[in-house]
């Protein structure tokens, strides 16, 4: 039984404040709910989140790149007036590793002089016809290049973009085709990094954000929702949102719905371990990258911030698979970089958990919207739709949209 005094209800609780979250609660509070955002972190952020050193400069640990076709996400922006923060970004340059070194030349050029031309020729046959549906990653674009040269450069090329292995991803998620804003730059980020649009989304008036607020459960009451806080401290809500991984959701979900508990807990995830640090520009020989991807080697990239240059000091954001302590990734990341671990600055490590969708994803989120549709409550995230920053927003605004509809 909740102890909470029906005078203390929110209109809304939002457990989470990455971009799902804050997008989330952005459009609530425009429809004139007063929503309380719990994030269980010292800040807001999520996925994009930006390390703002003390000496001026930044660099992202998170997500990287925006769109003129992120239609969703520019509403967004221009709901927090930072329109006029949007920076370009320049054109993208990619590399290649191999064992460590850094292969000559960039982009479309080195891609196609990595891959057997014998097994190119021979795929051509099997260019045509094929549909991404029903396909995974790998299936659908072996057939492009062929198997060998997909594991061998394609393969690790695409699985950066996720930060994970996308193999066994739906090929239909990876990437998507949207309308483009002609009146917005092609690609950029923020004047001072993607984690502003968060910052300045959870600022709004009647929006309140609590952090280092670690929920513990969620119980359903008649009237709505009680989140209890790891203090022990109990919230009750008429509406709920929950903006989190789909491990995290299993285990609120549980004393809510436990068939939603189970679909959600059903959904593959991944764990991801970044290291990201600036450095004084002089000290790097590797040339400007947007990109650094390995063939094969324990990170699945390196994204620098060259794309907005600075004179003095270059960032980087190495992206590594699981299991290798904080130490070996330090010296495995100054080893590519030819660096000694003294040059690194503004250093800041972060561990996230990413969902991995394969086959049958799709289903899953149909059969989940489905219960949802009963509830005065909302899922939001990136496990949804796809795992782009649009997909997030997008998510969240047709979720916030269900929500307010359902009175």
């Amino acid at each position: 039984m909740t102890v909470v005094n029906l005078r203390d209800v929110q209109d809304l609780i939002v457990i989470g404040g990455g971009i799902a979250g804050a997008s989330f609660a952005f459009h609530a509070a425009r429809a004139g709910a007063r929503p309380l955002v719990l994030e269980a972190e010292t800040e807001a952020g999520g996925c994009l989140t930006t390390e703002r050193a003390s000496f001026g400069f930044w660099y992202e640990l998170g997500a990287h790149t925006c769109y003129n076709s992120y239609g969703a996400f520019l509403e967004v922006l221009e709901g927090c007036e930072l329109m006029s923060e949007l920076q370009p970004r320049a054109k993208p340059v990619l590399r290649f590793l191999d064992d460590g070194r850094v292969l000559p030349g960039k982009n479309l050029g080195l891609l196609l002089s990595q891959f057997s031309k014998l097994e190119l020729l021979g795929a051509i046959p099997r260019w045509f016809g094929g549909s991404q549906t029903g396909a995974t990653v790998r299936s659908y674009y072996s057939r492009f290049v062929g198997p060998k040269n997909y594991a061998r450069v394609l393969g690790p090329m695409l699985s950066a973009v996720p930060s994970q292995c996308a193999d066994e991803f739906p090929a239909d998620m990876l990437f998507k085709k949207r309308p483009r804003r002609k009146d917005v730059l092609r690609s950029f980020t923020l004047k001072r990094g993607l984690q502003t649009a968060v910052e300045r989304a959870l600022a709004r008036p009647g929006v309140t954000l609590r952090t280092n607020a670690r929920v513990a459960s969620v119980e359903r009451e008649p009237r709505g929702f009680v989140v209890v806080l790891e203090t022990g401290e109990r919230l009750a809500a008429a509406k709920l949102a929950l903006a989190v991984p789909p491990g995290a959701a299993a285990k609120l979900l549980g004393g809510v719905d436990r068939e939603l508990a189970r679909l959600a807990g059903g959904l593959k995830e991944a764990e991801l371990d970044t290291l990201g640090f600036a450095v004084r520009a002089e000290r790097v020989q590797v040339p400007p990258a947007t990109f650094l991807i390995p063939f094969a080697d324990q990170f699945h990239s390196i994204v620098t911030r060259d794309v907005v240059p600075d004179p003095t000091w270059r960032g980087f954001a190495v992206h590594f698979r699981p299991g290798l302590a904080s130490d070996a990734r330090m010296r495995r990341a100054c080893a590519v970089l030819g660096l000694a671990p003294t040059d690194l600055e503004a250093v800041r490590e972060r561990r996230v958990r990413l969902p991995s969708p394969v086959l049958g994803h799709a289903e899953v989120v149909r059969a989940l919207d489905e219960r949802l549709a009963k509830l005065p409550l909302a899922l939001t995230g990136n496990w949804f739709g796809g795992l782009a920053i649009e997909d997030c927003v997008q998510r969240s605004k047709s979720e916030w949209q269900r929500l307010a509809a359902s009175g």
